[in-house]
């Protein structure tokens, strides 16, 4: 089973929900939009630190050898328009 999140933004100061990975994880960023999005983490899913822009659609995979929470979203300040449509997931590791 897979940790997943999408979410549609088409606003500042908006967010994916939080998704805890270890290992490897992929991220799509979609849709026709002009605005910044940030892909942050966290190890307590509280304080975030920014890890990471996009302001383009693109497919991307990541690794993180730590159990470690990641979202992305598009901080206040950094939209003008459109839609941005994020998808961001990770594998269980529970069934390995």
């Amino acid at each position: 089973m897979a940790t997943l999140t999408t979410k549609t933004i088409s606003a500042q100061n908006t967010f994916t929900d939080a998704v805890l990975t270890e290992g490897y994880f992929n991220l799509s960023i979609s849709g026709t939009f002009s605005a910044t999005v940030t892909v942050q983490r966290s190890w307590d899913a509280t304080t975030w630190y920014d890890v990471d822009v996009y302001t383009a659609p693109t497919q991307e995979v990541g690794f993180d050898p730590e159990f470690t929470y990641y979202r992305a979203g598009v901080k206040t300040g950094a939209y003008t328009s459109g839609s941005v449509v994020i998808r961001f997931g990770s594998e269980d590791k529970e069934e390995h």
